[in-house]
């Protein structure tokens, strides 16, 4: 058995960036072994980079020292002993940091890609859609000119969040707006249309919203209702067949349960990065599948995300679609990543080298290191594309 070693957790991000928050800091672990293999993992943010950054010190603590392959063992162990797990996301999405980085070396170890260790690969390449295209959109028109620039990069499916500034309760000439803008898009563009909530309503605006939008048959709608509000989904459930998705905020394949056994999503988008890392991902598509749900896994972060996404888009049999933010990161995001996955076309492809099949550039993590917080601004909440929280 080989152990672990060193353990640098390191916070990226880049002076008055102006992508939007949650994308504005990333956090990166370099995992080192005693054999000198080293393994990368990633954690999300999303205006808590510092309190995650904390508690992957905490992580730490427990993991140093151990054996890098019994990857099971030391994540039943930190769920032992942590007493918020896993119900507090500065624990999963530290712990999901460590589990990926283990894989990695894992990988590496035996010489194969993670999707390998898994079973294999049943797909060569994943289809994507577009998000984080429609920064500053605010009228159909604006979004329909930055529609067909995505158009042009190849991608044939795009998200976006049509709400403005509604919150919680959304009121008819607000239902009318994104109405239209749906509508100027589905009539202009050639693109499957996601359509983002960011689980923002309550279930009396969401039931309203989903009858006015029904017959634009969108691809499907995500986190419609705010996601503390389980009974209100029931009822949304109850008033409309739109195909609704949710799992960004679900941080352990266990609490999927009760949305699937109730018959409340049709796809469920777990995320690597707090969710518990890849074998919490895959056991929740493995859960999914027996209730003949898809999977569309969340990936709003960074390139080691990606990374370990996509070893599952290739091995889950009930993969439907990958989110992609490649596109419309900052340089130092994408330079993150010398070489290890290609997104071409609308498609991923990855390398096949083992673990992850990265080569993360050692200058990005020296030159972009930070301890900042995100910005905060107070007009617009973090999790919003950039200048699109106000009305048409």
């Amino acid at each position: 058995m080989t152990k672990i070693r060193d353990i640098n957790i390191l916070e990226l991000g880049e002076e008055n960036e102006s992508s939007s928050p949650w994308s504005s800091t990333i956090i990166v672990l370099k995992m080192v072994t005693s054999d000198g293999e080293v393994g990368y993992g990633e954690a999300p943010t999303t205006l808590m980079t510092r309190p995650v950054y904390e508690q992957m010190r905490e992580v730490g603590r427990q993991f140093q020292g151990r054996d890098v392959e019994e990857i099971k063992m030391n994540y039943l162990d930190f769920y032992r002993n942590s007493f918020y797990l896993p119900v507090s996301m500065e624990s999963t999405a530290a712990l999901s940091a460590f589990e990926i980085a283990s894989w990695d070396i894992v990988g590496k170890e035996y010489g194969a890609p993670i999707y390998s260790l898994l079973g294999g690969k049943i797909r060569e390449r994943v289809k994507t859609y577009a998000n984080g295209w429609y920064s500053d959109c605010v009228l159909p028109e604006h979004f329909v000119a930055k529609a067909k620039e995505i158009e042009r990069m190849g991608f044939t499916a795009a998200k976006f969040d049509p709400f403005g500034s509604s919150f919680d309760h959304i009121d008819r000439d607000g239902i009318e707006r994104a109405r239209e803008i749906i509508k100027t898009l589905k009539e202009e563009a050639d693109l499957d249309l996601l359509i983002e909530c960011h689980g923002r309503f309550d279930a009396n605006s969401a039931i309203q919203v989903m009858n006015r939008i029904r017959d634009m048959d969108p691809f499907f709608v995500e986190e419609p209702v705010h996601p503390d509000q389980f009974s209100g989904l029931v009822r949304l459930r109850e008033s409309t067949d739109v195909k609704i998705a949710l799992g960004e905020r679900v941080l352990n394949k266990n609490l999927f349960l009760p949305y699937l056994t109730a018959n409340l999503v049709d796809v469920i988008q777990p995320d690597v990065t707090n969710v518990g890392g890849i074998l919490q991902g895959r056991e929740s598509a493995s859960l999914a599948e027996s209730f003949g749900v898809e999977v569309a896994y969340h990936n709003a972060f960074g390139p080691i995300q990606t990374a370990a996404t996509l070893q599952l888009d290739l091995n889950i049999p009930n993969f439907l679609i990958q989110e992609s933010f490649e596109k419309f990161w900052p340089k130092w995001k994408k330079n993150l990543v010398k070489s290890g996955y290609k997104l071409e076309d609308g498609y991923f492809t990855a390398s096949g080298k083992p673990g992850l099949g990265i080569e993360v550039n050692e200058n990005v993590l020296d030159e972009f290191a930070t301890d900042k917080m995100e910005p905060l601004d107070r007009k617009e909440p973090p999790w919003v594309v950039k200048g699109t929280f106000k009305k048409g």
